[in-house]
């Protein structure tokens, strides 16, 4: 009735929202940004088979302006997670070892975000930003955000998320320390 172009959804929400009788309705949907969660295949296989539009996968933390990477779904995905793509303009990421190193195609390390879309640290936080924004290794003179998400990078040069470095979970787009 109101010809909704764009919902930005997490997965979650997205699995509720196809489950619905008069999800077929929507078909003035054209752009769905998906982010805040990890998208399993099957759900954006989903997508894909009942809507005419566009599904992309997003990923960034807060830190650095939530959407840091970019992956458009265009294929079936099965039953992999969905990769969260590659870094959109004016960003860098890097997949680092624990030595600040980087990590070769295919080898797990830690998301490191830089930019211009990176914030400058916790208000008031001086040891939290200390631990999270480190200097750069790549001598731009410039600091680089570590994430704590683990990532590998594919054969296609897309990063595909695997999980948390620390005891971090994340419950409907929400962070939540464990600890």
């Amino acid at each position: 009735r109101e010809a909704i172009t764009t919902m930005h959804l997490v997965p979650s929400l997205l699995g509720l929202f196809l489950s619905l009788p008069g999800a077929l309705k929507w078909r003035t949907l054209r752009r769905i940004p998906i982010g805040g969660e990890a998208l399993p295949g099957h759900l954006a296989d989903k997508f894909l088979a009942t809507f005419d539009a566009p599904l992309h996968n997003f990923y960034g933390p807060t830190e650095a302006t939530i959407a840091t990477t970019r992956y458009r779904v265009r294929t079936k995905q099965g039953n992999r997670v969905v990769p969260i793509g590659r870094p959109k303009d004016n960003t860098t990421v890097h997949l680092l070892d624990d030595t600040l190193r980087p990590v070769p195609v295919g080898v797990i390390g830690e998301i490191y975000i830089g930019g211009a879309n990176l914030a400058r640290g916790y208000h008031r936080r001086a040891g939290l930003t200390a631990e999270r924004f480190v200097a750069d290794p790549f001598g731009s003179g410039g600091r680089l955000y570590r994430s704590g998400d683990l990532a590998r990078r594919n054969a296609d040069g897309d990063l595909e998320f695997v999980g948390r470095a620390d005891e971090q979970v994340k419950v409907r787009g929400h962070r939540i320390q464990l600890g």
